[in-house]
């Protein structure tokens, strides 16, 4: 595993590159997201009550601005806490895991304090339950494939559970079999067609097991400097015309891992990232998108970070 933990990493390199941007931005954006909190003390995706996948974006994105303050925190410990019990698919499971940590690390709050003091191993012993014969993990304990990002997911979480990662090779020869001739990774196998997006789970996850050579990281980001549209983002892939603010951001991170972001017009990137912002705070998730939430703002802020530094669009 790396020495230093994927999400703390990608938290403060976010934060580093929004270190410059204008107080007056910053405090736009964190009451967009704060005005998506809840009466429960969820926060909400674009309709409904406290849900955790938006909640852990939404705390993602207070954290790299800075602004995760006390009021905030004491509402959402509570209904962090009302959901600490009970099966939840591995995105929702992943999703208060991280929240549960994020809020332990910026607040000192430890909303398992009162539990099993095994709750950690048992958790790792859930997770187990979705390996699969293949050596990835699947969506569901009914789940008969592997998936890349689920696969992803759960060694994101075993990491932040402080838990070993057990028969790391299985991981790496199951990733290496979801590589697609065009330097790409697959989500499930018996798709034809490479990703942005999976690809960027593989690339994180062989990352994390310290499986990543350069000839891998030539070779992915060749195909991920070939996801950009006219538009200056990246798109999911090549089936699809038009790029999305998530595929934009995934494609970014993982160029920026292996400093290959000077592969992509930097430049033209930046404009299609301001292009989905509202001048109310938020972003949306494509040109096609009308309504901005909590977790296209978290990808928004993420690759608005990611292209503060660069030194601009390739030849």
């Amino acid at each position: 595993m790396t020495a230093i933990p994927y999400l703390v990493e990608l938290t403060a390199r976010i934060s580093q590159g929004l270190g410059a941007s204008a107080e007056s931005w910053r405090k736009r954006q964190a009451d967009f997201i704060r005005g998506q909190q809840r009466s429960d003390g969820g926060f909400r995706g674009r309709e409904g009550e406290g849900d955790l996948y938006y909640t852990s974006f939404a705390l993602r994105s207070l954290a790299v601005l800075g602004e995760l303050d006390i009021a905030t925190t004491e509402q959402v410990s509570r209904f962090l806490r009302d959901r600490t019990s009970g099966k939840a698919a591995i995105v929702d499971f992943f999703s208060l895991i991280y929240s549960v940590m994020l809020l332990q690390v910026a607040t000192g709050t430890d909303i398992f304090a009162s539990g099993n003091a095994d709750w950690k191993k048992n958790v790792a012993a859930a997770l187990e339950q979705l390996r699969r014969d293949d050596g990835g993990y699947s969506k569901t304990e009914e789940g008969a494939a592997s998936s890349t990002y689920h696969t992803f997911l759960a060694v994101v979480c075993l990491e932040l559970l402080e838990q070993p990662v057990l028969e790391p090779q299985r991981i790496v020869d199951y990733l290496q079999s979801q590589r697609s001739p065009d330097g790409g990774f697959l989500e499930i196998r018996v798709q034809k067609r490479a990703g942005t997006n999976p690809t960027a789970a593989a690339m994180a996850t062989l990352r994390m097991l310290g499986a990543v050579d350069a000839a891998l990281a030539e070779d992915t980001a060749e195909f991920l400097s070939d996801m950009q549209t006219d538009e200056g983002g990246l798109r999911a892939n090549t089936r699809i015309p038009i790029a999305d603010l998530l595929s934009t951001f995934t494609g970014l991170l993982t160029l920026d891992k292996m400093d290959a972001l000077d592969q992509i017009d930097a430049t033209a990137a930046s404009r299609y990232v301001k292009s989905l912002e509202s001048e109310h705070g938020g972003f949306r998730g494509a040109v096609w998108d009308s309504v901005e939430d909590v977790e296209y703002t978290f990808y928004g802020l993420g690759a608005r970070a990611l292209l503060a530094q660069t030194r601009g669009p390739r030849a």
